[in-house]
């Protein structure tokens, strides 16, 4: 009952970041798409500070979403945008992020992360293979540690992993299924809608969490033996879950491959800096305590298995 009414102020991927894209269409054109999330009636206090010599030249038009509110218009920017600053005004007061994208008329694409800390970004002339690379393993990085359900997941497989060799083999059962789905859906040459995508993410923590559970009460079949087998069928389902998150951010014209490297390492950076943590929390509860039950691993099974279930039932129900 304690994990269910967590579950539900903690739903996964609700602390989405905004999202402001900025498209050159002539010399001094510029069209724009400011996204900010929100709830029903009630969105961020965040807003657009462009520079003084910007005008806007059409009307603002306004679209409402369940999770976001989208504003876009066209502006005129007098010697362009280029090496000017653009700002994110009440992005200090809060915690979440902007992600801000500037594409050329050339097709060249700067991608960056706003933050409450760093709410200003300056438009680079010509991004550089460093920038590109340096802002996706941030990207990725920050999607994996604020993606509630994948790192559920990753804790449910280390609940039910017994040994270090096999937890090896089942992270990098995990890491390589993801890959290959998150790299088709980067290319377009595979996709999935990203609803039943989500809901089957959920559902496979029940899954894991279940497994845990049957091991506890003595069941050794083929997903307990061999974890790496499940890891590796589920992985290739969160790869289209991050390849969504990809999509939204989108990929540079130029650089692609580096692009997609970097999200892709910084996704494992998270992850691994996740298990890391985990790995050293258990070592010390197991070093101050005495644990000679089996009660603790159930309870965590049934704890992370319900705030799945929860969350399966909740995304089903949004289709």
């Amino acid at each position: 009952m304690l994990a269910l009414s967590l579950s539900s102020a903690a739903a996964a991927h609700e602390l989405r970041p905004a999202f402001l894209d900025i498209r050159e269409e002539g010399a001094i054109l510029y069209d724009v798409l400011w996204k900010t999330p929100a709830r029903g009636d009630f969105r961020l206090s965040l807003d657009v500070e462009l520079p003084q010599a910007c005008e806007d030249v059409s009307p603002v038009t306004s679209e409402r979403t369940n999770s976001a509110r989208v504003n876009r218009w066209r502006i005129r920017c007098v010697d362009g945008l280029q090496n000017r600053t653009i700002g994110i005004g009440g992005l200090s007061a809060t915690y979440t992020d902007v992600l801000f994208r500037f594409t050329r008329r050339d097709g060249t694409v700067q991608t960056s992360r706003l933050t409450p800390e760093r709410p200003e970004i300056t438009v680079a002339s010509s991004p550089s293979l460093l920038d590109t690379a340096r802002t996706y393993f941030l990207l990725g990085k920050e999607h994996i540690l604020q993606g509630v359900d994948h790192l559920l997941f990753v804790l449910a497989l280390l609940l039910l992993i017994p040994s270090v060799r096999l937890l090896v083999e089942t992270v990098t059962a995990f890491t390589v299924a993801h890959s290959i789905t998150l790299a088709f859906a980067a290319f377009g040459w595979a996709s999935a809608p990203q609803q039943p995508v989500e809901a089957l993410i959920a559902l496979s923590i029940v899954i894991v969490a279940a497994e845990i559970i049957n091991r506890e009460r003595g069941r050794r079949d083929i997903s307990i033996r061999y974890p790496w087998l499940i890891a590796f069928a589920f992985g290739l389902l969160h790869g289209f879950g991050f390849g969504g998150a990809l999509r939204e951010i989108g990929l540079p014209q130029k650089d692609v491959p580096m692009a997609l490297l970097s999200f892709n390492l910084g996704v494992e950076a998270g992850q691994l800096l996740f298990i890391f943590v985990v790995l050293i929390a258990i070592a010390l509860i197991r070093k101050l305590v005495v644990l000679n039950s089996r009660m603790p691993q159930m309870i965590a099974a049934y704890g992370v298995g319900s705030v799945a279930a929860f969350w399966f039932v909740e995304r089903v129900a949004a289709f």
